[in-house]
């Protein structure tokens, strides 16, 4: 059994309907009783408890803690193929593919920006991405409830079949050309590789230009989540400016 503890984490479950509960209760200080409010209002059961017993099963709590059968992504079961049938005619759609990002900070943080900037799916690979997903929930302040994920074991095959359904591929690369140099609007693919190493050479050979940011910095490269908002805010301003 997992719990979230998170006050973004445990309101955004609720929210977006999902099997939860119950809501553990030791104390409930402003903030807390919203939540509480929230649950009885969405019909989740609430459960009093002391301090200590829910340190024991949560001990990050702030005095309340949602028990979740699991905290995977909304969207978590959606396969490449059925996202691509479910596109029809759409022109602009904005794909994430996150190549072997281990940290579930910078995981939950790219999950953010993704919800503020209208991500329509992140990819990853399964088995090897960041799993901490209690973490991750908390990180994104609750946007793992909200943003669309799949899963692959072959992120090569994954931009294969997103470039037949019309999709440029831009890999994320210090060196690659100034972002705003591209024209990102209509349907686009975003490539993150991994905090250490970047992309990989397989899923690099297959994309279309490798994207850059430029920078005045001393200090040779962002933060992998950091880099992931400017270069989606650049996709979202450039549609927005041309609507």
């Amino acid at each position: 059994m997992m719990y979230l503890t998170g006050f973004h984490a445990i309101e955004e479950r609720i929210k977006s309907g999902r099997s939860c509960g119950p809501l553990f209760v030791a104390k409930a200080g402003p903030r807390a009783k919203e939540i509480v409010t929230l649950a009885v209002n969405n019909k989740i059961r609430l459960e009093r408890t002391g301090t200590f017993d829910l340190d024991g099963i949560a001990p990050d709590n702030r005095g309340i803690a949602l028990q979740v059968d699991d905290v995977s992504p909304a969207g978590s079961d959606i396969s490449i193929e059925n996202f691509i049938d479910g596109l029809g005619d759409r022109r602009n759609v904005l794909v994430l593919i996150l190549d072997e990002i281990t940290d579930p900070h910078n995981y939950g943080a790219i999950l953010r920006c993704c919800d503020q900037f209208a991500v329509d799916l992140v990819v990853s690979r399964n088995r090897r991405s960041a799993k901490h997903a209690g973490v991750i929930s908390q990180t994104s302040a609750g946007t793992v409830s909200w943003v669309a994920q799949a899963e692959t074991p072959n992120l090569v095959r994954a931009i294969e079949d997103l470039k037949k359904a019309g999709f440029w591929v831009y890999g994320a690369d210090m060196e690659g050309e100034p972002v705003y140099s591209k024209d990102l609007r209509g349907r686009v693919t975003l490539v993150l590789g991994s905090e250490g190493s970047g992309i990989s050479r397989l899923l690099r050979e297959r994309c279309d230009a490798m994207l850059g940011i430029p920078s005045a910095g001393r200090i040779d490269s962002l933060n992998v989540s950091v880099a992931a908002g400017v270069l989606l805010y650049e996709v979202q301003r450039q549609r927005v400016k041309n609507k």
